[in-house]
């Protein structure tokens, strides 16, 4: 019999944006080439991480709640190690260790390739390890990849930020911004169509600034544009742009690229132009509507979604009927609200005219309700037309009742589709089919008429083929169990 070890099993427990969650499928990719495999659950693993955040509210209680939880599980679990990542660990450093000394590892947004390492150092000097880095050394897209899904992924294309707003972080966590070239980009996304990918998601935490490390200021519509040109490529995204520096080439590239898609999240912030500038947002509300006006010039049918805080320090009556106003004329398909809480460490935390809870938790609803009456109309607007979906695993069957599957129309609306029962004529995620909306809601489309029009595709395949995540480094790519 031979006495050969199990493999080490981890779980990955992610908080926070898209960012993020790309960074988690490096992390997990790592650890597979170091010999891991993924656990069924966090509490049957023999290694838990946790890649955290410092933007959302309630993150720190989040985190230190889990750790808790895990504090017993850890005592009855011999060998087990707990790392924690990410941009609270980037900030908060030491002080993990000490509000939970149970954790073995802490590691910043900018080493996230060492952790195999530190965990072993962690093991054999039986003390915790922390090691933080404040400038990346290498692009993490170098870093092998656990993909989650075997037909979408997310493509960096830069990180960290060079703004300054006054409620945000994250340029003190991630650094200033760096970008890769546009070769590596392109090379990236081909590797991932030849293995079945076909929709990319291009990810910055202000993409639309993209190219400024090398001086060129066209090239994020050039990067969109050689995105079409990649044969099999059938859908490109990106997220997040920043108003001041969205310009009229990228609106032209999205316009006339077949394969980008007529979807757009411009985050507002705010519709007053005196809460604008003591954000440090460097454009106004005419300019932001005007932004919008001329993206649907050139695409009347793209979906605009947007970001919204609520109660910034100093935020008035007026300042907010002005944020509900912009909402109003933007006509927003759908709006991420967040009520204002203060971030240790950014210019707004100590400003004064902290707005009352009570009034920002009163401000919010309003706003909701507003976003939610905007959205369920500007979803009416499709009922009675075909839309193309494409169904995801992630989003799954909405209920079992009516036979439901869901997925994104090119616009990246939700849509759950009633499909047929039968297996073999069942769309699998990653397959494309033409549905006709039957029924709007605030947050989803229904298209209950039979599905007759379907579309395998390669993703489907590889979907199918892989029935899990695909691993992708530098070479060439290879199948990772679970």
């Amino acid at each position: 019999m031979s006495n050969t070890a199990q493999p080490r099993t981890f779980e990955v427990i992610t908080y926070g944006c898209q960012m993020n969650v790309h960074d988690s499928e490096r992390i997990a990719g790592v650890l597979i080439e170091a010999g891991y495999r993924q656990a069924a659950t966090a509490d049957q693993a023999d290694l838990v991480v946790f890649n955290t955040c410092a933007v959302r509210e309630n993150a720190d209680n989040r985190l230190y709640g889990n750790l808790g939880h895990l504090a017993p599980v850890k005592q009855g679990h011999p060998g087990m190690q707990i790392a924690v990542g990410g941009c609270m660990a980037q900030k908060d450093r030491q002080i993990v260790v000490d509000k939970a000394p149970w954790v073995d590892v802490v590691f910043g947004t900018n080493n996230l390739g060492s952790l195999p390492a530190l965990l072993e150092r962690s093991r054999v000097n039986n003390a915790a390890q922390v090691e933080i880095l404040e400038s990346l050394e290498r692009f993490p897209s170098t870093l092998p990849t656990r993909r989650d899904s075997a037909y979408a992924a997310w493509v960096s294309i830069s990180v960290g930020c060079n703004n300054t707003c006054t409620f945000c972080i994250v340029p003190a966590l991630r650094g200033k911004e760096t970008d890769r070239r546009p070769g590596d980009i392109q090379a990236e996304i081909r590797a991932l169509v030849s293995v079945g990918v076909q929709e990319v998601t291009l990810l910055g935490q202000n993409v639309n600034t993209y190219g400024v490390e090398f001086g060129d200021a066209g090239a994020f519509a050039k990067l969109l544009r050689s995105c079409g040109e990649i044969d099999g490529l059938e859908r490109v995204r990106f997220t997040s742009p920043h108003p001041a520096a969205f310009s009229d080439d990228v609106i032209a590239a999205m316009a006339e690229t077949p394969n980008v898609m007529p979807s757009l999240h411009m985050p507002l912030q705010s519709g007053s132009d005196v809460i604008l500038k003591a954000m440090r947002r460097s454009y106004r509300s005419e300019k932001f509507l005007g932004i919008l006006d001329r993206v649907r010039a050139a695409m009347p049918d793209a979906a605009i979604t947007t970001d919204v805080i609520v109660g910034f320090p100093g935020e008035t009556e007026a300042d907010f009927q002005a944020t509900l106003d912009v909402v109003a004329a933007a006509r927003f398909a759908a709006a991420f609200t967040f009520q204002y809480s203060i971030r240790p460490g950014t210019p707004a935390a100590t400003m004064p005219d902290q707005v009352p809870a009570k009034v920002v938790t009163e401000r919010y609803q309003r706003l909701v309700d507003l976003v939610g009456e905007i959205s369920w109309a500007e979803n009416s607007k499709l009922v009675g037309q075909q839309v193309e979906v494409m169904f995801a695993a992630g989003e799954g069957r909405k209920d079992g009742a009516t036979a439901r599957m869901s997925g994104r129309a090119r616009d990246n609306r939700l849509v759950h589709v009633r499909v047929p029962e039968e297996a073999e004529a069942r769309p699998r995620p990653g397959d494309i089919g033409l549905v006709e909306v039957t029924y709007a809601a605030p947050h989803h489309l229904n298209a209950d008429a039979p599905l007759t029009d379907l579309r395998r595709t390669r993703g489907g395949d590889a979907w199918a083929a892989t029935q899990g995540p695909t691993t992708i480094g530098l070479g060439l790519p290879k199948l990772a169990g679970k």
